[in-house]
This record gives C-alpha cells, structure tokens and sequence, in this order.
C-alpha cells in the first residue's frame, strides 16, 4: 500500500484529498497540531513554531502533499498577520525538509499548494501561465516564498509539484458560502468593479488534480489549478442569480467600502486576472467541471 503524508489534510482541501486516495488504497497519514481519537487516519504531532515533527511520521518513499497554512482571509492582514500567513507556508516546509530528506528519507514525490495569487494582485486581460515571474506584491511575495521552501526537495532529486491554486468551490466550507450569504436575505450582491476576473476550480476536480500529481511521474513543476472557463466578478453573481432565481442587487458594493471594512486583506475580492490551464490540460488532465454553470450547480 503506498503511503501519503498529508499536512493541512482537515481542510477542506486536505479532507477531500483524504477521502479520496483512502478510496483509491492509498494509506493516508495526517500531521497535526493534536491528536484526534475521530480522525480516520492515521496522525502523527507536529509544532512547526517550535520545530518538533514526530520522527516517526515519515518513511522511506512517502509520498508528501503540503497543504498547511494560515487562512488569508481571517483578520485583517497587519504586519504581524502578514508574517505569520508567511512563516506557516515556509517554516513548515523547512521542517518537513529536514525530517525527511534531512534526516536521510527520501519521498517518492513532494507536492506542495500555493496560489493563483503568485502572479499579483491586480485586473488585466493578460492570461497568466506558469512562465510568468511572480509578481512584487505581498501575495505575489507570499507564494514566491511558498513555492522556494519546495525547492529544497528538488535539489535533493525528490520529484516536486507546484499547485498554483485558484478560489476553490465546493458546497461548504468555501469561500463561495460567504459570498452567496447574502442570497440567504434574497439577494445576490455584486462587488465594484465588477470586470475583475475570478479564477476559480470546483473541489472534485482540484483532488482529482492532487491525485494526478502523486501518480503521473510526467509531472513536475508548477500547474496552475485554475478551471479553463474565464469569468468576471460580475459573471459569476449573475449565475449564482439566474440559479437562485434571485434579483441582482443593483447597486455594487464601492472598493472604498470593502477596503474600510477588509483593509489590504479586500484586493482577494476587488481584483483578478485571467489564469491558464492549459499545462495542466497538456499533462492530461480534464475537468469534470470546466464552465462555472456545472461548477455551481453541483454546489
């Protein structure tokens, strides 16, 4: 049986992951922060704060998949947030280098998460592909660093795959919970400008792109996971309105209004460009929802 080590795996991601290669045979080995006597699968401690992991988590030709880290959108991101969403993507990567690598135990492969947001926090027509620099700003920055505490694995031969990740849609649990609320009220509210892009993935396919990542030796590098259907802000409330049979609030909601209420943390909402799947395309893979009419309806 082969074996996966999961950090961040009672995530929403991580969960469906989970789930998903314990149903294929795979035996599935959590690191947490404390045991749990629920959990269905097997788990080992881990403190990266302090640099404890449990020796014993690994073995030689785990297969490792990375998904820990600091929620960047809980709380408002001042410099200590700032750093702290920074040090939970690198210093758990550092560890996870150490134990296993560093302590002699090679993985089978390392994949780790990162985000779409690598190429910047900004509106453009430009579609972005995985050729693209990172951009300058603190998201662009954060999963720059992100994907550098990988590289470790890859200069040791380890086989090392990069998930570029867009906003990911599932029926809980996901940030499209808390952007339909309001529709609860009877309303489906827009976000000015309105023309920013939103690159997004439904939750089945993003395990499914983990699970092709463990078992495609082809693989390697970064992928952006990032459905292939483009669509605004604008585009999406309008097929969340036409599937709720709801009106659109008219009025959008003003960037110097979210900016008051989110600080720094509103550019996730306010803005967006267009991202390629076409790597991910050419590796093979196809998307059980590639439009964002399937994605939401199976939400």
């Amino acid at each position: 049986m082969q074996r996966v080590v999961i950090t961040g795996g009672t995530g929403l991601i991580g969960s469906h992951i989970s789930k998903l290669l314990a149903g294929e045979g795979w035996h599935v080995t959590h690191l947490t922060r404390g045991k749990s006597k629920e959990s269905k699968y097997q788990s080992f401690c881990w403190d990266p704060e302090s640099g404890y992991c449990d020796p014993d988590a690994f073995r030689e030709g785990d297969a490792i998949i990375h998904l820990a880290g600091s929620n960047i959108g809980e709380g408002r991101w001042s410099e200590a947030r700032r750093r702290d969403i920074i040090r939970s993507r690198t210093v758990t990567g550092e560890l996870l280098q150490r134990m296993s690598v560093g302590s002699g135990i090679i993985p089978s492969v390392f994949i780790t998460a990162s985000g779409v947001n690598y190429y910047g926090s900004e509106i453009s027509e430009r579609i972005f592909t995985e050729a693209d620099p990172p951009a300058g700003d603190f998201l662009g920055e954060t999963c720059r660093l992100w994907e550098a505490a990988a590289d470790s694995f890859s200069e040791a031969g380890v086989r090392t795959v990069k998930l570029r990740t867009a906003v990911v849609l599932a029926s809980s649990g996901s940030a499209l919970n808390k952007m339909t609320a309001p529709a609860k009220a009877g309303l489906v509210v827009r976000l000015r400008p309105g023309n920013q892009y939103f690159p997004w993935i439904h939750i089945d396919d993003l395990r499914r792109v983990y699970h092709k990542a463990l078992e495609d030796s082809a693989m390697s590098g970064p992928y952006n996971a990032a459905a292939p259907h483009h669509v605004t802000h604008d585009m999406l409330m309008r097929e969340v309105a036409r599937q709720k049979r709801l009106p659109v609030f008219l009025p959008r909601v003003p960037v110097w209004m979210l900016r008051a209420v989110m600080g720094d943390m509103s550019v996730l909402l306010t803005t967006g460009s267009r991202i390629s799947s076409e790597h991910l395309s050419a590796a093979g893979f196809q998307f059980s929802y590639p439009d964002i009419s399937s994605a939401l309806q199976a939400c």
